[in-house]
Order: C-alpha cells, then structure tokens, then sequence
C-alpha cells in the first residue's frame, strides 16, 4: 500500500463519510472560477473545527498536500488543488453567531458573506466588506484573499474587519490569533499574516469579526464625464469637498461601449459614450443630504450628464450598468483575464492612459472599470486562447500591465490575491529580501510545503493549461472582475 493510500486509510477511520473519494466529488473539487483544473486524491468535507486539526495532523504526518476550499470562487486558481493531495472543503462549517452586545460575528469559515451580513441587519447592524460574489462567497475564502468589494472606499476591506482568527497550524495544532476585543498589542500580529496568506500559512476555523451599525439610508448617482481624466479626478476633489461617498465605481468609455451595445440601450439616452461614475452616499438622511447638496454642485461643473435614483427600482436601474460590464465583455472572446490592479489614487489616470495605449498598440479588447474611490481598477483583456498569435499578444500586454503597475506605484493585486494566475508576475513586485523573508515565514509555519503548495512562489501559466468546461455549482456573476 502506497503513503498516499495509508494516509487516506488512516483518515477514514478517524472520519469516516467526511472522505470522499467519488468522481463527481473529486472532479467538482479540482477547480475554481480560473477554471484551471487538477483532480485531487480526495476530498475531505470536517463537520467540526476539532476535526480539521485530525485532518492537518495526518496530512502533515505523510506529507500530503492539503488545499482548502469554500465555495470555489476565487478567480486566481487559489483554490485548485494543483499540487493533488486533499481537498479540505470547509463549506460545512457555516455557523454564524451576532453578540450585539459587543457588535461582533463569530463565524465559521464556510459562513456565505451575504448570510453574515443579513444577520447583521437583523438587529440594526452591518458588516460592509461586500465583494460581488457575496452572495456564495465564504468568509474563510474573504479572509484568506484579504477581499474587497465596492464599499472599500468608506469602509476598507476584510482585514479592517477580522478581531480574531481561530484554527490549525500545518501540524494539527491549535492556534488563536488576537481575541475579541477592539484592541490588541500583545505579542507579534499573526492574525493579519494570516490574513491574505491564501491559505499557504494555516487553516482557519473560526473567525470573530467587529461589525458597525446600519447606516440609516443611501443614495445613488449616475453621472458622464468628457474624459476618463475628469471622472478619475472625484475621489480627490470629493474627499477635499467632505464628500466621503460609500461607492465610486469606474467604468472607461470603452467598457460603457461595450454594454451598450450587449443592452441595446443607452447610459444616458441621446448622448454619446462617455467615461461613467456610480456615486453611492450613505449614513443618516441629514447626513446624506449635505453630501448630496456638495455632489450635486460638483456633478453639475464637471460631468456632461447627471442623475440621482430617487428609488430603490430607479437604484437597481443605476446599478444595472455596473452589472453589466463583465457580462458583456464575456460575449467578445473565449476567454476574459482579469486583473485586480490597485495603483495610487493620483495615478489611476495615467493607469487608464496606458491602458489605452494598449489596446491601440495590440489590437486587443481590454476595458477598464471597478473600485476607483480606492484605486483598485479591474483591467480585462478578451482573446480567443484558439488563436495562438492573439493569445501571445495577450499575454505579452499583460506583462507590460503589470509592469506599468508597479512603475506607478502599485500592486498587482488588490483584493483577488496571487494565486496560481499571478504567479508569473508575483517576481515583478518584490525584491530578493522581500521574497526571502516571505519563503522564511513560509517555512516556519508550514515546513513541508503541505499547505496549498503551488501558489504564490511558484510560477504558473494558466494561458497554457485547458481550461474546464463544466461549470461550478453556484452561477459566478463576476461583476467585480
């Protein structure tokens, strides 16, 4: 009997039914939203957090690969077992508990964001971090990927959320990172290593979250600038004003092209393309009535076009056009890159520039939008991977993409993480000493590599690889990719 095939053994008699090793589970497991696929040798789904430390000791035991897995939706490949090994599924582990008292979450790392955030709302309270997948995507995958979302530009991200991680070192052994409090400067902050480390330093099993209470109302604004320019000049100009909107969203000339022609209808009818904002305020109605008073008056001496949901349905209409943007730039070519870009403030004009630039010198479909109230703009690049020649174009643009980034100031991900898609870029970013202290912490905390091996150090070309066919079980609406 093979290591393999004694680890698995082993693990049966301590788990049983929680190790499946049926075909529709293993091929179901082997991929995420890259859609780059590796079967594993099984996949483990714990029904208990005491049960991931058994699986993490075995594992470490016969030096098997161990990925962890929620619902599969990450879009860098972070969650394919590339390696092999167990697929650790934490799906189950969605408990969700509110201590209103102390305006916390303790959850379980399967726990779906939007669930969380109902909850919340239940008794008057709020958790904003809110990427577009909220509606299937996990906590422990938000936590391991550091996740974003629109309201980033008020309210941060994942990270300014997490009080305390709880779950398993490589080894099997427990750990507590912080605890349930507001403050804490005891010791080294291993908690925010964790988080962002895709699952490559430890597994979490529990995860306390600090929530705030529910903003009373919002408001959403539509508006077209002549320019890319003068759209990407209101977070400066607005954040000077007192203006501090929940949302700004981007979308360049191109992309509201590009949507326009997948709805067969206008962003504002009878007026040309233009460079588009999605303006959102939020807080108490006095508040957001000054701030709309101050937006209003910036809106009428620097967009071409302007208007202001004075409804929910009038609001879903806004925000149909930001729905749209990835859809429709799906319909163009067999495969969409996505590329979660973040560059300084004062430098998303020269980002969309040279982005410009790139599509006239290659002939490519590339559109620009997303989060540009924090700098985090979404660059996607259409091709059909059959075409070999277009295929190395696209390539090559990306690389100069990523070098540009970096040029400005900026990183190449902002809130998708490396995984396996970034991993031929990851080098661009860091020094030697980076990398090696980096590789240091690696090693300290997962000495036998056992952890989600193949991410973030090692260089992957997915544009090589087959792409799965079949779909995941949730249906991605990848607005923010």
């Amino acid at each position: 009997m093979s290591q393999q095939e004694d680890a698995l053994s082993l693990l049966e008699k301590k788990l049983g039914p929680c190790v499946r090793r049926e075909e529709e589970d293993l091929s179901t497991a082997s991929f995420d939203g890259l859609k780059v696929g590796k079967i594993p040798d099984a996949v483990v789904r714990p029904v208990s957090g005491a049960q991931v430390g058994e699986i993490l000791e075995v594992a470490s035991e016969f030096s098997i690969p161990v990925t962890t897995r929620g619902a599969g939706s990450s879009l860098t490949g972070g969650a394919t077992p590339i390696g092999g090994g167990w697929v650790l599924d934490l799906s189950g582990l969605d408990s969700i508990e509110i201590d209103e008292g102390n305006m916390l979450a303790n959850c379980g790392p399967g726990a779906v964001v939007e669930d969380l955030q109902k909850k919340a709302s239940a008794v008057g309270l709020f958790y904003p971090p809110d990427p577009s997948s909220k509606k299937f995507c996990t906590i422990g995958g938000n936590v391991a990927c550091n996740a974003g979302g629109l309201r980033c530009v008020k309210y941060g991200v994942t990270r300014d959320y997490v009080l305390a991680l709880a779950g398993f070192l490589s080894t099997g052994e427990f750990v507590r990172w912080g605890r349930a409090t507001r403050k804490f400067a005891t010791g080294y902050n291993l908690r925010d290593l964790w988080v962002g480390s895709e699952g490559t330093l430890g597994v979490v099993t529990e995860a306390t979250l600090r929530l705030i209470p529910q903003p009373e109302g919002r408001r959403t604004f539509l508006a077209a600038f002549s320019s890319e320019a003068s759209a990407l000049s209101a977070p400066a100009e607005l954040m000077r004003m007192g203006v501090r909107p929940s949302i700004i969203e981007f979308l360049d000339q191109w992309t509201v092209d590009c949507v326009q022609q997948y709805t067969g209808k206008d962003v504002f009818p009878g007026l040309a393309s233009h460079a588009v904002l999605l303006i959102e305020l939020d807080g108490t109605e006095s508040s957001i009535n000054a701030q709309s008073e101050k937006l209003l008056a910036w809106l009428g001496q620097n967009s071409v076009r302007s208007c202001v949901a004075e409804s929910g349905e009038e609001e879903e209409t806004l925000w149909e056009v930001r729905r749209q943007a990835s859809p429709a730039m799906k319909k163009l070519a067999e495969t969409k890159l996505n590329e979660d870009v973040v560059v300084p403030l004062d430098r998303q004009i020269e980002l969309v520039d040279f982005v410009s630039l790139l599509r006239e010198d290659t002939s490519l479909k590339i559109g620009v939008f997303g989060h540009c109230g924090d700098g985090n703009l979404h660059v996607n690049f259409m091709y059909d991977e059959s075409d070999a020649e277009e295929t190395g174009r696209a390539v090559s643009a990306l690389e100069k993409l990523m070098r540009k980034v970096i040029d400005l100031g900026g990183a190449i991900s902002g809130e998708h993480g490396i995984g396996l898609a970034k991993t031929p870029f990851a080098h661009l970013q860091f020094s030697e000493a980076e990398w090696g202290a980096m590789r240091a912490i690696k090693g300290t905390l997962d000495p036998k590599g056992i952890l989600n091996p193949g991410k973030i150090f090692d260089v992957f070309k997915p544009w090589e690889q087959k792409k799965v066919s079949f779909p995941l079980p949730w249906e991605y609406a990848d607005e923010d990719a």
